[in-house]
């Protein structure tokens, strides 16, 4: 861990960076209001070439990490973040680096992340240490957020081009294609980590990715980046164009593999890069545009960012043109704040920076006088009236002002954080909270001496515009009470170990996967609502692929809601399940059943702090 005792360079680079984009924020990007700017859509370290993947309810975004201050390509690991509404990114941390690769040396640079077969595999470019030769290597994990493992211990293909994109067609057929100066594919096998024939080059013909001028030895306009996808029958193909400086552009085909046509541009050369990069995907009805530029300060082509932005297609299906924004995406619906919420889940953040929590993913930490966090479109609704936060001081502490709408607006309550004896010693504050209804943009502002203050790991708010846990019992305090079982087990209550509190709930004797603790909620759901889950879960002999289930029972048919992925596991070997989902059903709903399942195994399970509401 870091030493908090001197100030490192990166770490003044860091504040003189969230300094100069407080004044961006303020004076250029967006003149009317402040709280409107949310691209680049993380602001504590540096991002490209980004690779978005939509997961169990959640958009999951891989991206590449540029190093500060760096003069070229300077990129030795990858980063995860993931979002339930577009505009709060959840800083997942770095699952991948180029020491999990053994056999390569150098350049992590621009990948894409599949789900198949239960697991995740992502695919990158890296230099091969025994030639010096540009491969894909491919890494697979049991989560989308890892950790990844080396699929392979070798590399997958190579001809010392770059930038991999995986796509897998309706009939179950994947191909990975990749290619800087040509364009490459071959035919992924059903494992994901083995091909069929050899690599194919595409052709690139003016007629299928345009005309470029004044290069006779390439005359197309595909450059890199390839990202290839497929909807409503038609087949596209996202690529950067013409360095430098690069523009986004697209061909489109009747098939996976061609003949292609050049359909034109999509992003103009724009954004203080030289490079772009894109990533399409659609998301809860909406369609999403992925790019990177050098917008935040200290930027250029070597120090990019990930932005986002929302579109529309033509009626043809055609891509409009899309401009870079400091604005962003809308977002999709509201955060509930009375509920668990990570620090690391952010908007916007000024002069903050995001490490490993003993206690499980990651927590807020490098926290000075004057730094903040914005978490945008919180529904508070008839009233928060306490506000606690999960803190850590090596120092004497600070102070955690709870303000709406702006890092200057009105304080709501002020949480005093004193020493708890070090950075990763953790404990729980509580403050009153007075003013917070309705919904708004939530700023944590940290005030109090110099140098670092506190760490934070997660934050709820408490009151009565919270509509309270459909569960009952939900912290296991009370011993089983409220719970059952969902197919066969035994329950019991397990003291020796718990994730908080004095115990957790036990299932032991599971016959089937989908068995486990659960809870009739068949009179405590509203259709159409949405409903947020936390679920804290290990397994009694090791980690499991758990998921929360809610089943819905309406005139006569059953119907099954996955609510929650899994999204980190701390050092105790527990489990977070979190999702937002929105519950509907069809006629008269006569039984709705929560329970905790996992995807395979009878595997004994104990589940804690479990919220649905």
């Amino acid at each position: 861990m870091r030493t908090r005792t001197t100030t490192p360079t990166t770490r003044r680079l860091r504040r003189a960076i969230a300094w100069l984009a407080s004044l961006v924020c303020v004076v250029a990007l967006v003149p009317a209001s402040a709280a409107k700017a949310d691209n680049p859509i993380v602001q504590h370290v540096y991002t490209a070439d980004p690779a978005p993947m939509v997961h169990n309810g959640r958009v999951y975004l891989y991206t590449g990490h540029d190093e500060d201050g760096s003069t070229y390509f300077t990129m030795r690991d990858w980063r995860v973040f993931s979002s339930a509404d577009m505009v709060n990114w959840t800083d997942h941390g770095s699952p991948m680096s180029l020491a999990t690769f053994a056999w390569a040396d150098a350049n992590a640079w621009a990948g894409h992340v599949v789900a198949r077969n239960g697991k995740f595999y992502w695919y990158v470019p890296v230099r091969q240490r025994s030639n010096g030769q540009m491969v894909i290597g491919v890494g697979v994990a049991d989560s989308p957020t890892g950790p990844f493992r080396d699929a392979l211990g070798r590399p997958l293909v190579g001809n010392n081009e770059i930038d991999p994109n995986v796509f897998i067609d309706d009939d179950g057929q994947a191909y990975l294609y990749w290619g800087n100066p040509g364009l490459w594919y071959v035919r992924l096998n059903a494992d994901m980590i083995s091909y069929s024939g050899s690599a194919t080059r595409i052709p690139l013909t003016t007629a299928g990715f345009g005309t470029r001028t004044g290069n006779a030895s390439r005359p197309t306009l595909y450059e890199e980046g390839p990202w290839v996808f497929k909807r409503n029958g038609l087949y596209y193909n996202v690529f950067a164009a013409e360095c430098c400086s690069e523009f986004i552009a697209y061909s489109t085909a009747p098939g996976p593999t061609g003949p292609w046509t050049y359909r034109g541009t999509i992003m103009p050369r724009q954004g203080a890069s030289f490079t772009n990069h894109a990533g399409v995907v659609d998301f809860n009805g909406g369609s999403y545009f992925f790019y990177h530029n050098g917008a935040l300060p200290g930027g250029s082509g070597y120090t990019r960012s990930v932005a986002v932005e929302k579109f529309s297609y033509t009626s043809a299906g055609m891509f409009p043109t899309i401009t870079m924004s400091t604005t962003g995406a809308p977002q999709v619906g509201t955060l509930n704040p009375y509920v668990r919420q990570e620090a690391e889940t952010i908007a916007w953040g000024q002069g903050i920076e995001t490490e490993v929590s003993s206690e499980g993913g990651m927590n807020v930490g490098w926290i000075e006088n004057g730094d903040y966090v914005k978490v945008k479109g919180v529904a508070f609704g008839a009233g928060a009236t306490s506000f606690t936060a999960r803190v850590a001081s090596g120092t004497s502490g600070g102070r955690i002002e709870v303000r709406l709408d702006s890092a200057t607006g009105p304080v709501v309550g002020t949480c005093t954080v004193g020493g708890t004896g070090g950075w990763q010693a953790w404990t729980s504050t509580t403050c009153a909270v007075n003013g917070a209804t309705g919904t708004h943009d939530l700023y944590l502002r940290f005030a109090g001496g110099s140098g670092n203050l506190l760490n934070i790991n997660w934050w709820q708010f408490d009151g009565t515009g919270g509509s309270g846990t459909v569960l009952t019992n939900g912290d296991v305090e009370n011993g089983t009470t409220g719970w059952g079982v969902h197919g066969s087990g035994t329950l019991s209550r397990n003291t020796a170990v718990a994730h908080g509190g004095g115990g957790s709930l036990s299932i032991t004797g599971r016959t089937g996967a989908w068995n486990g603790p659960g809870q009739d909620v068949t009179s405590k759901l509203t259709n159409g609502k949405s409903y947020t889950t936390n679920v804290w879960v290990r397994a009694q002999s090791g980690t499991p692929s758990a998921k929360a289930t809610l089943s819905l029972t309406a005139n006569g048919t059953t119907n099954y809601v996955q609510l929650t992925p899994a999204v980190g596991v701390n050092v105790n070997g527990w489990t977070l399940l979190t999702g937002t989902t929105t519950v509907s059903w069809s006629g008269t709903l006569s039984n709705a059943t929560f329970y905790v399942e996992t995807a395979a195994g009878t595997d004994s399970l104990l589940v804690d702090d479990a919220s649905f509401q």
